[in-house]
């Protein structure tokens, strides 16, 4: 059975951990010591017994169920987090380099997944791992897969807004009725889109992008789930149909977003279609004999109903709290004091995160590995209880899911910027950064931005372990590392600016 690693670091370790608990693990057994626990908890709850009071009834009968209740307890974790079992095969995820490129994470190639009959040696020497703890691993890296591939794969940041086209609806109660279904239809199928993430072909990325996309409407679990928020009296209540829902006094029910828009002259397609000049629609027809009727109307519905982007305002990007609201001489002094500064430290900081960055991979694949090795101790010195056995297993699966928040911080920092500027100029853009009277807005907020990104990769996994000590999960310390380790690493990589300054000297 295969184990997957994700660079071949990790698969070294994490090979060379497992080689090493099988030792312990063996000598421990060949020693006797792995049975001490067992007399431990022979005393842990003959003395337990005794200290009691005379109402806890017969203490021999109440010492020796306690004994028992916790032996099998124990046995069954030596069973299954204890002795080494399966022969593993480790292999490493290969990565789709072009479409990582695309989604700045790295995303797998399809066809590297599955089970493998090899197994893999060192010197000669096989791992075995207990059935609890590969089934760890693999639970582990499953998850924290899953959240990599929940990230968005690119920056293309817009905020929407259905705009009715009051000049060509002349019906305000019909407009209203558009914004009703835009909310209780369009807007929660596309959420539901947005989602599941299906592949769709170019032409039905662009159909998904009106009301009337004929994805929805003939796709399951979309127009034919969602129905009318509000009851509408072109279609009578309908006990099945509407089982749950309130029943009013003017017999209104609640119809699918199918049935809404497509049901006869009753369909909301029918009644936008009929706000149009009947002469204007043949007209097109004709000039558009490529067409059929029912796509020209199609497109003239979605001209009258369409979405459109919303152009956010100019200015400041960034919400702080430096200076007074209104800037004195002194906050304007002091700012600039300030993003001088950060010019200048950007010289040295960002060469030592960068090094960080490239570290910090190396180091959580050493954390891996001395966990590994620690297992058998601890269960052993934890007397084999279900708690010690589930406060390994969490740490260890904080350990793997530390791989998500490097992805994230990675795809935060590479892709933040162009989200919220996007490329070029103009209405492509979510928001604009150059204003030709004042400059660059956010020019030194980017940077300072630069700044917090970089300690991203190690701000986010500490507050994962806290989150996790929330619960009584006490996972922090076996994260410091990931700090202490890199530590010198960044400092060596700061001295590089100073020693080309010296040199261009």
């Amino acid at each position: 059975m295969t184990l997957y690693t994700t660079d071949y670091l990790e698969y070294y370790l994490t090979l060379v951990g497992w080689l090493v608990n099988n030792g312990i693990w063996n000598i421990l057994v060949a020693s006797g010591v792995f049975a001490l626990p067992f007399v431990a908890i022979v005393i842990q709850e003959w003395l337990r017994a005794r200290a009691e009071g005379a109402d806890e009834g017969n203490k021999g009968v109440l010492s020796s169920m306690r004994i028992e209740n916790r032996v099998w307890v124990a046995i069954v974790v030596i069973m299954f987090a204890g002795i080494p079992f399966i022969p593993v095969d480790l292999s490493t995820i290969r990565f789709d380099t072009s479409r990582s490129t695309q989604c700045q994470v790295s995303v797998p190639q399809p066809a590297d997944t599955g089970w493998s009959n090899a197994y893999t040696t060192l010197n000669n020497q096989s791992a075995l791992v207990p059935v609890w703890w590969f089934f760890m691993h693999a639970i582990s890296k499953a998850v924290t897969g899953a959240a990599v591939a929940a990230i968005p794969c690119g920056t293309d940041l817009r905020q929407m807004r259905m705009d009715v086209d009051s000049t060509r609806i002349n019906d305000p109660v019909l407009a209203q009725e558009v914004g009703d279904f835009v909310h209780d239809c369009y807007g929660p199928s596309r959420a539901r889109l947005f989602m599941n993430r299906p592949a769709l072909s170019d032409e039905q990325m662009n159909d998904v992008t009106w009301i009337g996309s004929s994805y929805f409407l003939d796709t399951a679990g979309f127009y034919d789930t969602y129905h009318s928020g509000t009851p509408r009296t072109a279609w009578p209540y309908d006990a099945t149909r509407d089982a749950g829902l309130a029943q009013v006094d003017s017999g209104g029910g609640y119809p699918s977003c199918r049935q809404w828009w497509s049901d006869g002259n009753s369909g909301l397609r029918a009644r936008l279609l009929a706000q149009v000049d009947p002469d204007l629609l043949s007209r097109i027809g004709r000039w558009a004999g490529f067409l059929s009727q029912n796509e020209v109307n199609d497109s003239v519905i979605r001209a009258v109903v369409s979405p459109r982007q919303q152009k956010m305002n100019q200015g400041a990007v960034y919400a702080d709290y430096g200076g007074q609201i209104e800037k004195t001489l002194p906050n304007i002094v002091t700012r600039g004091a300030g993003d001088l500064g950060m010019a200048v430290g950007s010289l040295g900081f960002f060469p030592a995160m960068d090094v960080v960055r490239q570290a910090l991979p190396m180091v959580l694949s050493l954390l891996k590995m001395a966990l590994v090795i620690c297992i058998p101790l601890v269960l052993l010195f934890g007397t084999y209880e279900l708690k010690a056995l589930v406060a390994v297993s969490c740490v260890e699966f904080a350990l793997f899911f530390v791989d998500f928040w490097f992805q994230l911080a990675r795809w935060l920092d590479s892709t933040i910027l162009d989200a919220l500027y996007g490329w070029g100029f103009g209405a492509s853009r979510p928001h604009t950064n150059f204003d030709p009277l004042i400059g660059l807005n956010n020019a030194f907020g980017d940077m300072l931005l630069n700044f917090v990104m970089a300690t991203m990769f190690i701000v986010l996994p500490g507050f994962w372990v806290t989150a996790l000590g929330w619960v009584g999960i006490r996972a922090g310390n076996a994260l410091q590392g990931l700090s202490e380790g890199t530590k010198s690493a960044g400092q060596a990589g700061s001295r590089g600016a100073g020693t080309v300054i010296r040199a261009a000297k």
